[in-house]
Parts: C-alpha cells; sequence; structure tokens
C-alpha cells in the first residue's frame, strides 16, 4: 500500500469517526430537546416587540401572569428572559451571578456612556473590574463619604430654607428637589455647582443654567431607557426609524463640552497648586488616577474619566430625587402616615433642632416609609439588562449566549405571594422585619444585587433617608385648593429612573421654631 493509498484510508476514516459522533449528537438533542422558558409566539422579524408598551415593565407585568414567573420573548433579533419572581432573581443575580455579568452593547453605551466607558454600561472584563474597584475603594469608601458629609449637611439646610420660602404657596416639588440633590452630587463630584440658579443667564463660574443641567438630565435618563429599534433589529440601526440615535449624538455633543470645561478646570487648579495639589472632589481622584495608572489595558482615558463621572453625577442626582417625589405622593394621599411620621419625629427628635444622619436607626418608621416607597416605585423598574456570556441552564430552563434578561422589579414589588395587599401603600409591613435593601433580600433590593450592583448606594441611602426625614419634620404637607387625595395621579413615564408623568404639587407650612429655618449651617 503506497503512500498516498494509506492516507486516503486515514482521512476516510476520520470522516467516519466525525459521522458517527454527529450522528450521536443529533439523536442525544433528539432524545433530550432543549427545554426553553415559555413566553408567547414571535412575529417574523419583530419577534413580540408589538406585545411590549409604552411603559415595557408593566408589559412585561402582564405576560408574566400568563407565561409565569421566569419567561422567554424574543424582540426583533434577540431572545430576551424576563424575571419576575424572588426565586428567579436570585437565580439570576447571585447563583448564576457570573454567566449574566455583562451587558448588551447598544446605541446609549455607544454614544451617551462615552462608547461603554461608564461602569454602568461596560461589559464585563478587566476594565469593569478595575473602574468598580476605583468606585469601592476610592469614591465610596466610608471615609470618602464621611468626609463629605458636611456638603450634605449645608445643602439640606438650604434645602430646607428653600421650602420655608415658598411657605403657604402651591408648590412644584420636583423643581425643588432636583436643584437640592444636583447641588449635592455637584459639590461632591465636581468639587462646586457648575450651574446658574437664576433661568436667565449663566453666571462667571457656571457652564449651564440649572434649567439646562435638569434637561441634560431628563434626556440622559430617557435615552437610556429607551426602546431603540436598532439596537433590537441590527439592521434598520442605520435608518434611526425612532429618532433616538439623533437625539443621542446632540446629547453627547453638549455632554463633551460640559465635562471637557471641567477637566480643564480642575487640571489648571492642580497645576496652579503643585505639590502643594490635595484632591478634594471627585473629579480630582479620577484625574490623578488617570495620570498615574500604569495599566496600559484599562487605563482611564478622558472618554472613561467623563463616564465614570457621568455615573456619579447622574446616577445618584435624578434617582434620589425620583424616589423622594414618589414617596411624599403616596404620603400626601394618606395623611394618617404623615401623622405618624411626624409623632415619631417629635418623640425622637424634638422640635428643637434638625433630623442628623446619626438619628435614622432610631426612625424605624421613617425607614419603612422609604421602603415601602422603594417597594411600590422602584426607580429602576427593570434593572439595567444582563447579557448571558455563555449557554447554561437556570431553574431547569434552558438559556442561550447572547440572551438578554430584564429583572422586573416592578413585578416582584406587586407579587401577592410576598406581601400583602401589594397595591396598597403599607409602611408598617416592614417595622420589625429584618429585609434589608442592600442587595441580599431578594424581595426588596432596588439598586440591584450581585456584581453589577449600584456602588454608590451607600451615599443614595443616606440623602433618600435624612431628606424624607427632615421634609416630615419641616413641615405639614397638603395639598393645593380643592384639589382631594383620590385626585393625585400616579401614572408613570418609563426610562432608566422612572419619574412621575405629573409631577406633585403641595403647599407646605412650618412646624418648626423660625430660626430653624434662617440656620442654614
Amino acid at each position: 500500500m503506497d503512500t498516498m493509498e494509506a492516507l486516503s484510508w486515514v482521512i476516510l476514516g476520520l470522516a467516519w469517526i466525525a459521522a458517527i459522533a454527529f450522528l450521536k449528537k443529533i439523536s442525544s438533542s433528539w432524545g433530550h430537546p432543549r427545554k426553553f422558558p415559555p413566553g408567547p409566539k414571535p412575529w417574523p422579524i419583530i419577534g413580540n416587540l408589538h406585545l411590549i408598551g409604552s411603559l415595557p415593565h408593566q408589559s412585561f407585568h402582564k405576560l408574566s401572569q400568563k407565561y409565569g414567573e421566569i419567561m422567554q420573548l424574543k424582540i426583533g433579533s434577540f431572545p430576551v428572559i424576563v424575571a419576575s419572581s424572588p426565586e428567579m432573581a436570585k437565580l439570576f443575580l447571585k447563583t448564576h451571578d457570573h454567566i449574566f455579568a455583562s451587558r448588551p452593547q447598544t446605541a446609549a453605551g455607544k454614544f451617551i456612556a462615552f462608547n461603554n466607558s461608564d461602569i454602568l454600561w461596560a461589559p464585563y472584563g478587566p476594565y469593569w473590574r478595575h473602574g468598580r474597584k476605583i468606585y469601592l475603594t476610592e469614591l465610596f469608601s466610608s471615609k470618602r463619604l464621611e468626609s463629605y458629609k458636611y456638603i450634605r449637611v449645608e445643602e439640606i439646610r438650604d434645602f430646607m430654607s428653600c421650602l420655608y420660602a415658598c411657605s403657604g404657596k402651591p408648590t412644584v416639588l420636583k423643581d425643588h428637589l432636583s436643584r437640592y440633590t444636583l447641588s449635592i452630587i455637584s459639590r461632591i463630584v465636581l468639587g462646586k455647582k457648575y450651574f446658574s440658579e437664576s433661568e436667565g443667564s449663566k453666571s462667571e463660574t457656571s457652564v449651564v443654567t440649572l434649567k439646562e443641567f435638569q434637561e441634560m438630565l431628563d434626556e440622559l435618563f430617557l435615552l437610556s431607557g429607551v426602546l431603540n429599534i436598532g439596537d433590537w433589529i441590527p439592521w434598520l440601526d442605520i435608518l434611526d426609524l425612532q429618532g433616538y440615535v439623533k437625539r443621542m449624538k446632540a446629547l453627547k455633543r453638549k455632554l463633551d463640552r460640559f465635562y471637557e470645561h471641567i477637566f480643564d478646570e480642575h487640571k489648571a487648579n492642580r497645576e496652579a497648586l503643585g505639590d502643594n495639589f490635595v484632591p478634594k472632589d471627585m473629579v480630582d481622584l479620577l484625574l490623578r488616577l488617570a495620570d498615574d495608572d500604569t495599566n496600559l489595558d484599562n487605563k482611564l482615558t478622558c472618554d472613561r474619566v467623563k463616564g465614570m463621572t457621568q455615573d456619579l453625577i447622574f446616577g445618584a442626582t435624578d434617582t434620589a430625587a425620583t424616589a423622594l417625589e414618589w414617596a411624599m405622593s403616596e404620603l400626601m394621599k394618606q395623611p394618617h402616615l404623615i401623622k405618624k411620621a411626624t409623632e415619631e419625629l417629635d418623640t425622637v427628635i424634638g422640635r428643637e433642632r434638625w433630623v442628623e444622619e446619626k438619628d435614622m436607626p432610631q426612625l424605624p418608621y421613617i425607614d419603612a416609609i422609604m421602603k415601602e416607597t422603594l417597594r411600590k416605585h422602584p426607580v429602576a423598574v427593570l434593572l439595567a439588562p444582563h447579557l448571558a456570556l455563555e449557554d447554561c441552564k437556570v431553574a431547569g430552563y434552558n438559556i442561550r449566549k447572547g440572551t438578554r434578561v430584564f429583572i422586573n422589579t416592578w413585578s416582584l414589588g406587586r407579587d401577592p405571594s410576598v406581601w400583602d395587599a401589594p397595591e396598597e401603600f403599607r409602611p408598617e409591613r416592614f417595622l420589625g422585619k429584618t429585609i434589608d435593601i442592600i442587595g441580599q433580600s431578594f424581595e426588596l433590593f432596588p439598586f440591584g444585587s450581585g456584581r453589577r450592583m449600584c456602588p454608590g448606594y451607600t451615599l443614595g441611602l443616606k440623602m433618600m433617608q435624612s431628606s424624607l426625614a427632615n421634609m416630615l419634620h419641616g413641615f405639614n404637607w397638603k395639598l393645593p385648593g380643592n384639589m382631594n387625595a383620590e385626585d393625585i395621579s400616579m401614572e408613570e413615564v418609563y426610562g432608566l429612573a422612572t419619574i412621575r408623568k405629573f409631577p406633585i404639587v403641595a403647599v407646605m407650612e412650618p412646624r418648626l421654631p423660625r430660626y430653624l429655618y434662617w440656620l442654614r449651617y
């Protein structure tokens, strides 16, 4: 037998082995077909897009009533899993957290998150781990947060004084909440307020007016949460059918100008001080880390510093303001709850001083109100989507690599098997209970859980709890004119933060000695 004939027999043998292996695989799949989660049958091209309305979390909730706590849809070209129970949330965010730790790539991540340079949208990998470490050890350490306590105290006193100036008049609460939270975060992250208070013109030190800043904020949250057709049907991306990409590009130009002005000013201050320079805010820290970073693969580039700064500013500002507005909306629908809260405040704090952060452990009813607000009105009604990094099985179902996973926290808060009368606002349900809200109790985790949990939750909680306590301690709250509690609309507008469709209007009356409202800090 010559060499060529021998080689032919070897090739033929390998072909037979490959054929047998293939047939075994086919027969195995026939005998054990893959089992996917239940869900509605998709249409060609659009999948189940036609079933999703302007409030996706509510659409998913209705579908889960039919298909169950874990269901699969197809949105455009991609498989999507929706988890709607604590058990399913735990499987995705704890048991199989390492598999679902990444994010899908979207137009929002590309344009308004500076090519996925922020920590929210960055794909799972070395850069994301590097950035999260910076957040946890440098920016949100206990020592760092304590060093900014004086800012929180000054701004909450200023907030109370501003509300006092509006006493007796119908007031759009959101305007004051947004200004207050923006002021705190601007000073902590940027070192000062880069927006002017007046609506007319910018001051010498400001970059934008307060109105312009709020417009950028609203646009960012809206565009970060929209269902952009091009993200789901990629071959339609170039058409930008909804005009979202055009708006994202316009917003990116504004954000670029804003951040570049801030960075230039910070760098100039550092150069002027030379060896005497000491970082005083989070941008100072990020710019110093960028200069000192020797890890070329994960180095903090200019875009990455922009992305992380954006997470810090926008992640904390609108979420706190939104949660506080929902809390006051629910309380004004049930004035007896406000009475119960003020009784606790009068007993523990008295009427001769403001509430301090250290008082919060002694105010269980205020804590219960905040938890009940985050149960019924989670700021992120759908956690930012997770992405399956490999094929796996969850709850006995096959999940394919590339599947996008949504955790419906809005649905979790309305699960009747977990919560008694879930549609009712009852803070008492949390009294005497040990449910925490920092990602360990899967009945309630408004800041997420697992690897992708919000690293700034400690700051967010401090702001929300002390703000709510002082708002209730400092004022009696009433509805304007002949408006009744049942007239308060609870309609939502979907976005990365789900806000009220109609801002709440309130009339405030001071309930503490007058001098406290003048003593800002």
